[in-house]
């Protein structure tokens, strides 16, 4: 039913590429594109009407940067999955656009099948690590970024590290639920009692901190190749 596709917006001041991605997302069954922008400031005036389920975000715009929308999005608790997809993408820059609350860090040249393929990790998983992105979190993430501390009358439970462990696996909340005979709901509530305690924005930011703290190693984080 086409009411059942999940709503994705575009923002981008580069027509072209904008006319392009919609028309290749709109052509899949299971993404459809409501709203287009060319510069974060139209984009925040549109969130005032409603958010997508996913959003395509560049960096670099002449009217209103990706930064500014990251930077507003990042406390909105019904914020769309943010994946940066941008000209001036660097390895060294993944961990900031991940602390920042984007859920995925891609250059402009992402063949557009591999960008669906993204976008249905991102939106049923939480994030999209690359192997060469993974690659940069193991040699550099702990010297580049400041580590996340819980507060240790908060520290975290044995529950509480078993899904934290999974969420670095890719499970989903079912999957989660299954493997740890746990309904849905509880799930829900572990993972939102690790972002109080950790204080990350989101499921990127939850592996972050796993990796930085030593409750998983970087070889531990699943990728979705295929």
């Amino acid at each position: 039913m086409e009411n059942s596709k999940i709503k994705v917006g575009i923002v981008d001041d580069d027509l072209m590429l904008v006319q392009l991605l919609k028309n290749y997302i709109n052509s899949t069954n299971d993404y459809e594109v409501v709203l287009t922008s060319t510069g974060g400031h139209h984009f925040l005036k549109e969130t005032d009407i409603s958010l997508p389920q996913i959003l395509l975000l560049d960096l670099r715009m002449a009217q209103g940067d990706g930064l500014e929308v990251l930077s507003s999005l990042a406390d909105q608790p019904e914020a769309p999955k943010i994946i940066v997809l941008s000209s001036f993408y660097r390895r060294s820059f993944m961990g900031q656009m991940l602390k920042m609350g984007a859920h995925a860090f891609l250059p402009k040249e992402t063949d557009l099948e591999d960008l669906v393929r993204i976008m249905h990790t991102v939106y049923h998983h939480g994030h999209y690590f690359s192997e060469e992105q993974v690659e940069v979190m193991r040699n550099q993430l702990s010297n580049k970024l400041p580590e996340f501390h819980a507060l240790s009358k908060d520290g975290l439970t044995e529950r509480e590290t078993e899904v934290l462990r999974l969420v670095c696996q890719q499970f989903n909340t079912k999957e989660i639920a299954d493997a740890l005979y746990l309904s849905p709901k509880t799930v829900e509530t572990h993972k939102t009692s690790l972002m109080l305690k950790t204080g990350v924005k989101n499921m990127a930011g939850l592996v972050i901190y796993a990796v930085q703290n030593h409750i998983v190693d970087a070889d531990e984080i699943v990728l979705f190749d295929k």
